[in-house]
């Protein structure tokens, strides 16, 4: 896992969303691969990309894996249109500029990695010798592997997601029950942070996971979403609860805090000290005991169709979460835009709860 986990860039995404197994353009790879003649490959077909052709063959085709394979045989690219459904130009000589760095040693992949970066469009490159398949995008370098290693890596990762979300969900009952009965500590509010924070990174690698599969890669998303749950929502309510600011933290505090937070390397994320330095609380060992009152965004989460703007209002009202339960339903219906019907539901709903 990286050390600063995010999702995949958008341009990333839509080409991985071309190459997944199932479609044509990866049965037009795989066919290449298994001919054994290597390929050089342009998703785009604009003046960033045609200034930089020389010679070759002009045409446009639909785009068929048999028909690139037989245009693959000869030496030079083949470019594609920007959705990679039409071949536009075949055996072109693409020639960009030296100026621009490269780590690869082969003609055909330097070609590639160079040209990705003077249009900032997808090129492919797959090697004659070694058939392996790589992907140059967004500035970076990216080896497409078969689908079943990216499975066997995906149920090892899913693995560890399974562990992660039991150990969550122990944590975070621990926490509600603390927060309820008025003794949660800084220690209970940083051990259900950094395992939120774990499920998302992981999470975020099997998102790439399901993407690169395509087709075959349906019944591990299913998994994923169920493990997942409402993961990003929770993080954010827990920064709300607990972030240190005056009144509720605003929507920009909040944010703040979770960028820092996905910044983290993950052995610095499994150090209580930094996780609480980030939401402003104490952060030495001794304070990590230290009781701690939350504003009560997490415990109205759980009374039903109460919407976020009236949290804000109920919270700013009552300040935290024991002035919140011990509010009658006469206390609640005084905030604004909460009125009678909304009191009686929501202090019946903080009733069943405690």
């Amino acid at each position: 896992m990286s050390p600063a986990t995010t999702p995949v860039p958008a341009t990333l995404r839509e080409t991985l969303e071309h190459l997944a197994p199932g479609t044509e353009l990866r049965d037009g790879l795989d066919r290449i691969v298994r001919g054994r003649t290597g390929a050089l490959l342009v998703i785009g077909d604009g003046p960033e990309v045609t200034d930089l052709c020389d010679g070759g063959i002009e045409f446009d085709v639909p785009f068929a894996p048999t028909r690139l394979r037989e245009l693959c045989k000869m030496d030079g690219a083949v470019i594609l249109s920007t959705d990679a459904t039409r071949i536009r130009r075949a055996n072109v000589q693409v020639v960009p500029s030296p100026s621009y760095p490269t780590s690869e040693s082969g003609t055909r992949h330097r070609s590639a990695e160079r040209t990705a970066q003077q249009t900032g469009r997808p090129v492919i490159a797959v090697s004659q010798s070694m058939n392996v398949i790589t992907l140059y995008v967004e500035g970076s370098r990216y080896v497409l592997d078969s689908p079943a290693a990216i499975l066997q890596r995906a149920n090892q990762a899913l693995g560890t997601l399974e562990r992660y979300r039991t150990r969550l969900d122990h944590a975070n009952q621990r926490l509600f029950v603390s927060e309820i009965n008025n003794y949660a500590t800084v220690q209970d509010v940083v051990a259900v942070m950094q395992r939120e924070l774990l499920v998302k990174r992981v999470g975020i690698e099997l998102d790439q996971n399901v993407l690169e599969l395509g087709t075959d890669g349906r019944q591990l998303n299913l998994q994923l979403t169920e493990l997942r749950g409402d993961n990003d929502r929770e993080i954010d309510l827990l920064i709300r609860d607990y972030l240190i600011a005056e009144g509720p933290p605003s929507d920009d505090d909040v944010r703040a805090a979770t960028q820092a937070l996905d910044q983290l390397a993950d052995a610095d994320l499994l150090k209580p000290a930094n996780v609480a330095r980030i939401l402003g609380l104490p952060a030495t060992e001794e304070s990590l005991t230290q009781w701690i009152v939350p504003r009560g965004y997490r415990v109205l989460s759980r009374v039903p169709r109460v919407q976020m703007f009236l949290k804000h209002k109920i919270i700013a009202a009552f300040g935290d979460v024991k002035t919140l339960l011990d509010a009658t339903e006469e206390d609640l219906a005084g905030v604004e835009n909460v009125g009678n019907l909304w009191a009686r539901h929501v202090h019946e709903g903080l009733r069943r709860l405690t």
